[in-house]
C-alpha cells in the first residue's frame, strides 16, 4: 500500500472522528478492518491520525490564523480533516518534504472535497510552506 492509500485511510478516520465524535482507537480499528489495510501501512496511517489528534489545537490555530474570513466551524469537514493532517505533516514530520504533504493534500481534496476544495486547501497550506517557521509551535 502506498503512502497515498495510507493517507486516505487516515483521512477517513479523521473525518469519522470529526463527524461522528467517536473515539479514535475505535474508529481506527473499524476502518482498518473494513479496508483491509496492510500491516506496513498501518504505522504511517496511525502516525498521521494520532499525531494530528495530538496537535489538533496547534494545527487548528494555524488554520484559523490564515483563514481569517472562514471560521473553522463553517469549513467543510473533509477539507478541515485534509488540512489538519497535512499541517501535522508539515509542522511535525521533518522526514516528509513539505511539497509532498501539500501535493498529497491537494489530490485528496480533489477526490474527496468539493469543486473548490483543492484550491482552498492549496491556499491555506501554501501560506504555511512559504514561511513555516512563522507557524511552527
Amino acid at each position: 500500500m502506498s503512502r497515498r492509500k495510507a493517507r486516505e485511510v487516515a483521512l477517513q478516520v479523521l473525518f469519522q472522528i470529526e463527524v461522528g465524535k467517536a473515539g479514535p482507537e475505535e474508529v481506527f480499528r473499524r476502518t482498518i478492518e473494513e479496508f483491509g489495510v496492510p500491516e506496513k501501512a498501518l504505522g504511517f496511517s496511525r502516525r498521521l491520525v494520532f499525531g494530528t489528534i495530538e496537535h489538533l489545537s496547534a494545527v487548528d490555530g494555524v488554520i484559523a490564523r490564515i483563514s481569517r474570513d472562514w471560521d473553522l466551524k463553517r469549513m467543510a469537514n473533509v477539507d478541515k480533516s485534509i488540512m489538519r493532517m497535512a499541517l501535522f505533516e508539515i509542522l511535525y514530520c521533518d522526514d516528509i518534504p513539505d511539497s509532498v504533504s501539500v501535493n498529497e493534500a491537494i489530490e485528496l481534496a480533489k477526490i474527496y472535497g468539493g469543486d473548490e476544495s483543492g484550491r482552498f486547501v492549496n491556499g491555506i497550506l501554501g501560506k504555511v510552506v512559504e514561511d513555516p517557521v512563522a507557524y511552527k509551535p
